[in-house]
């Protein structure tokens, strides 16, 4: 324990965020971090709890709390107040390989689980974790490591996302070749082209994949596996072969005039803007003085507020099924609170356009169209009762929309992947895998991630990528000293 009282003589210090007005002039990361001291003393406000629940991952009412990784918070926060940056470095990627990610867009479910937030305020975890990584960059201690032993055995990962990565790193470190086969022009999954520039900027996911290729990991890109290199192909040249494909298909809208221009899937529209910045193209989507209507009141439809924002959009709404969150938490510590939280878009909303642009228990009945380009949607009031959508009677309105957006969520696998590898999906359309395993019915092939769980966040993605590469790693060596 870095220091005893630390909890009580510390408050509360986040980096600094830009204001709203400031950041939306450009496309860049607007957290700005404290200043070494500052955050050290953050550091000390670890309690070094007898029973840590911030990196216990437990579950209470179907709801998991604390970290995915079982990240050894205590231990490197100690490191970081005693200025031990290597040794904090040491503790935090024996569980998490990839911290300036989840530093960066994790929501930090180790910090709702904290102790010292049962009647204050949390530690900050999540600046701390990245605080360690960023320092390790600054201080090249971020070397390439290659493995001392080779295998000899090859395992084609498809699909570079945090999952794959994860994998591939893991496996690459244990002594295995291994390939990663990305769909996509650059590598990185949703890291890449599903999170806005603003939330992580795209070099440092090329920072580290340049570790990684400098490691022995050999990516290729622009190779769709199943029409490029087929199936039989990869099981012929590979010892085992692993799905991380993501959950991608999106789900849509069923409604009147669905086909008019000016209707975009979100992660098409949030991808087409990453590339246009990174290529420095003209906007294929520009949202530039339009009337824009978002669908959907995740993170996702929040990073399409913030981008319409910075591309100079007329106005935005941001439609949500469900009711409005509580504005106090009404759920017990530790458990993941359930109230009203106003994340970056919304605060930019607030401060351009004077108003939240959230609008609750409200969906899309029709889009109004005008010589097949979008031009208004008529919008109906209801709300979720037994599974199904009852409408509110007298309720209809109609908003002006050039651009609709639809973050709805996703409903699992590509069809492709599933005709392609013959994989068997559940009811959530994921894929079935043997009891308590990542291995499919067929041998050599094994899925992690999202294709595995479902749509969820950065954490778990690397989580599965960290257990399916132990187990991948047993089926090739007939046994595993990873994670141990």
């Amino acid at each position: 324990m870095g220091k005893a009282t630390g909890f009580l003589e510390f408050d509360r210090e986040d980096n600094f965020t830009e204001s709203p007005e400031t950041r939306i002039a450009d496309f860049q990361e607007f957290h700005i971090p404290l200043l070494d001291e500052k955050r050290r003393q953050q550091g000390a406000r670890c309690m070094n709890c007898g029973v840590p629940f911030c990196q216990s991952a437990i579950e209470i009412n179907h709801m998991v709390t604390g970290c995915p990784l079982h990240n050894l918070i205590p231990e490197w926060n100690d490191e970081i107040f005693h200025h031990n940056d290597e040794r904090a470095l040491s503790r935090l990627l024996k569980t998490n390989p990839f911290p300036e990610f989840t530093g960066r867009v994790c929501p930090a479910l180790c910090e709702k689980a904290c102790v010292c937030g049962l009647h204050g305020d949390a530690v900050t975890i999540k600046d701390n974790e990245l605080f360690i990584i960023e320092k390790a960059y600054q201080n090249q201690l971020m070397k390439a490591e290659k493995s001392s032993v080779c295998s000899f055995k090859k395992v084609a990962v498809i699909g570079s996302g945090p999952t794959g990565l994860t994998v591939a790193y893991k496996l690459n470190q244990r002594g295995h070749q291994v390939s990663v086969f990305e769909k996509d022009d650059r590598l990185g999954g949703l890291l890449m082209y599903g999170i806005p520039q603003m939330k992580l900027e795209k070099q440092i996911i090329e920072r580290r994949i340049q570790l990684m290729k400098e490691e022995g990991v050999q990516f290729y890109t622009n190779v769709h596996v199943g029409q490029d290199i087929t199936k039989e192909e990869l099981l012929k040249e590979y010892d085992a072969v692993v799905l991380c494909c993501g959950a991608k298909k999106a789900r849509d809208l069923n409604v009147p005039g669905r086909q008019a221009k000016g209707i975009y899937f979100a992660v098409d529209f949030l991808k087409s803007v990453t590339q246009d910045l990174l290529n420095q193209s003209p906007l294929r989507i520009d949202a530039k003085g339009k009337h824009v209507v978002v669908v959907g009141g995740g993170d996702t439809g929040n990073d399409c507020v913030g981008t319409c924002i910075r591309q100079g959009c007329a106005s935005v709404t941001q439609l949500e099924m469900m009711p409005c969150p509580p504005h106090q938490n009404t759920r017990p510590w530790p458990m993941w609170p359930d109230e009203l939280k106003t994340d970056y878009g919304q605060e930019e909303s607030l401060a351009v356009f004077k108003k939240d642009p959230r609008v609750y228990e409200t969906t899309i009945k029709e889009c109004i169209e005008e010589d097949g380009q979008l031009k208004a949607v008529k919008t109906v009031q209801g709300r979720m009762v037994d599974g199904q959508w009852v409408e509110k009677e007298d309720s209809e309105k109609i908003v002006k929309a050039d651009l609709l957006l639809i973050a709805a969520g996703f409903v699992g696998i590509e069809d492709d992947i599933k005709e392609q590898f013959d994989l068997s999906v559940n009811q959530r359309q994921v894929v079935t895998t043997m009891p308590k395993s990542y291995a499919t019915k067929e041998e050599k092939i094994f899925v992690a991630g999202d294709m595995h769980r479902g749509q969820s966040l950065v954490v778990w993605a690397i989580a599965e990528g960290n257990e399916c590469a132990k187990e991948v790693d047993q089926y090739l060596m007939g046994y595993s000293y990873m994670n141990e």
